[in-house]
């Protein structure tokens, strides 16, 4: 059967389909939030859709011409041709770049002077709560450990908070090793995996619930010995256990006895590995970079066995390791101008105002006087361009350790036009592989953290704990590390005039003295980030 319209009047259709027409074209001025990841983003959306154009073009442009293609016209002008024959060639400078670091006369030195011995008692348990993402609570762990010698204590595990950005609930023991942890540290501490069923009530539930007397909620920042010996030991021998929040960076780095500090430095350096599916999965990661034909085999054993015989025949290549930590967050706090137009700046303004209120220092300042003082992170661009001056080109094999990067692959295109071999976690290892650790930040965290110190050259884009965190490590193993002069970057990339030759000369010149060498540590600075001389002895 079929339906037949009729019309009175015959102009009726066409009326109606120009309204039709009409309301299509006016739907995205009447109702814009239905349409904007089509067009441009607003605002709030802009880190998801609106990509920001490079920022410094010139410089980019000059980076890339810097690195030759392989059919390279003739040079035209002999002369100079030849004085350029006469300094060091592209591979001498790599070569030099990839240098290990020379004996700079210190060693690692972790172990106590004296015979480490364990209290003939216990005065009662130490319970503490960390919160942060990793390498926070890490640092908490070692000075968890510190304050349990110095009140004769026994540690149970480190409790590990939910962090509220990462969202990760990973343990202590999904994390670490905690028996390697327990057996390296059974002569200096006694540690216990969790209370026995007499102090079972001491629960994180438990302190949430009201004002308990067991739960050490007043410790300053960086308090002393003598104030744990004052405040926390009466608790312990007046309840048996003692719960310590907060506890990140809740003990001074200064005037501590020196067993005390070696204790600090063996926690960190010796007893803290990491599990052994982490372990596994970044020598994978390791193998897959050095050795880029066993790239796409399993972590089975025939892998194992294929790897082994590769890495026999096959000279392993070398490779740097990027940290990029450039997440909203990040870039949210900084108060810096990313080159993203008003769109981006009108949305990390009310994301900063939403995340802290306002109260964000920098916000007081220019973007000019932010960079000018090094108070900026470097974007993917820019990291990329300081990696190129150093003298780091197409051939590089670079691993970029990272998170969530904001503004997504379009924010790292120009990083990754100048380093085409970058990989990460995602290219390195299968869905199946990272199954393990998929939406674990913690976890994430650490097999970058495994993978970074396995690697011939560390650079971080941004201070930061993880950034502080293996600049120690590295320096306790003598691995070379390149430390940006953010200073100096800042006023380089102010400066729109600068030629490629000048800009790298000022890099090159800017770091000849930030590439992993000893620092002593000054006070109140972090015996984490700086061990020498604490965890290190010279000679």
């Amino acid at each position: 059967m079929k339906f037949q319209y009729k019309s009175n009047d015959y102009h009726q259709p066409q009326r109606n389909g120009a309204l039709a027409g009409l309301l299509v074209l006016l739907f995205p001025v009447l109702l814009p939030s239905l349409f904007s990841p089509l067009s441009h983003a607003s605002p709030s959306m802009f880190s998801e859709w609106n990509v920001p154009k490079p920022r410094h073009l010139p410089l980019l442009k000059s980076a890339l011409q810097h690195q030759k293609e392989p059919n390279a016209p003739k040079p035209r002008h002999l002369p100079l041709f030849k004085s350029a024959l006469q300094r060091p060639s592209a591979n001498a400078k790599q070569s030099d770049l990839w240098l290990p670091l020379a004996n700079q006369g210190w060693r690692s030195c972790a172990q106590s002077a004296n015979n480490p011995s364990l209290p003939q008692k216990s005065q009662g348990y130490i319970q503490v709560f960390l919160d942060g993402g990793l390498n926070q609570q890490r640092m908490g762990i070692c000075d968890a450990v510190a304050v349990t010698k110095i009140l004769n204590a026994t540690l149970v595990i480190p409790y590990l908070e939910v962090n509220p950005v990462w969202q990760d609930s990973s343990s202590f023991m999904d994390i670490y090793d905690v028996d390697h942890f327990i057996n390296v540290l059974k002569d200096d501490i006694s540690i216990v995996k969790e209370l026995p069923n007499e102090f079972s009530w001491s629960t994180r539930e438990y302190y949430a619930t009201a004002i308990r007397a067991t739960r050490i909620k007043t410790a300053p920042v960086h308090a002393s010995a003598n104030w744990y010996l004052e405040n926390v030991l009466p608790v312990l021998q007046s309840y048996g256990v003692a719960a310590i929040s907060p506890f990140s960076h809740r003990l001074t780095f200064d005037n501590l006895p020196m067993d005390i500090q070696r204790l600090r430095c063996k926690a960190n350096f010796q007893a803290l590995i990491f599990v052994p599916h982490i372990r596994a999965l970044g020598d994978a990661l390791v193998s897959r970079l050095r050795y880029p034909s066993i790239k796409n085999r399993g972590l089975d054993g025939v892998h194992l066995e294929e790897t082994a015989y590769t890495n026999k025949i096959q000279e392993p290549l070398k490779f740097v390791v990027l940290h990029l930590r450039f997440d909203k967050d990040m870039a949210a706090h900084s108060a810096c101008d990313f080159g993203g137009g008003k769109a981006e700046k009108l949305a990390l303004a009310k994301y900063r105002q939403m995340i802290w209120q306002g109260r964000v220092l920098n916000s007081q300042f220019t973007d000019e006087e932010l960079r000018s003082q090094g108070r900026c992170p470097l974007t993917p661009e820019e990291i990329g361009l300081l990696l190129a001056a150093l003298g780091f080109d197409k051939s590089t094999r670079l691993y970029l350790a990272s998170h969530k990067v904001y503004g997504g692959e379009a924010r790292i295109s120009a990083l990754r036009r100048l380093f085409p071999l970058m990989e990460d976690k995602k290219s390195l290892a299968s869905s199946e592989e990272r199954a393990g650790v998929k939406g674990k930040a913690s976890l994430l965290a650490a097999l970058d953290y495994y993978v970074s110190m396995h690697s011939n050259i560390f650079i971080s884009a941004s201070p930061g704990n993880m950034h502080n965190a293996l600049m120690g490590h590295r320096t306790y193993e003598n691995l070379k590390t390149i430390k940006p002069n953010m200073a100096l970057l800042g006023q380089l990339f102010l400066n729109k005039s600068l030629s490629w030759s000048e800009f790298q000369q000022a890099v090159v010149e800017g770091h000849e003295n930030r590439q992993g060498q000893i620092r002593i540590r000054k006070p109140k600075q972090s015996i984490y980030t700086y061990p020498a001389p604490d965890c290190m002895c010279h000679g």
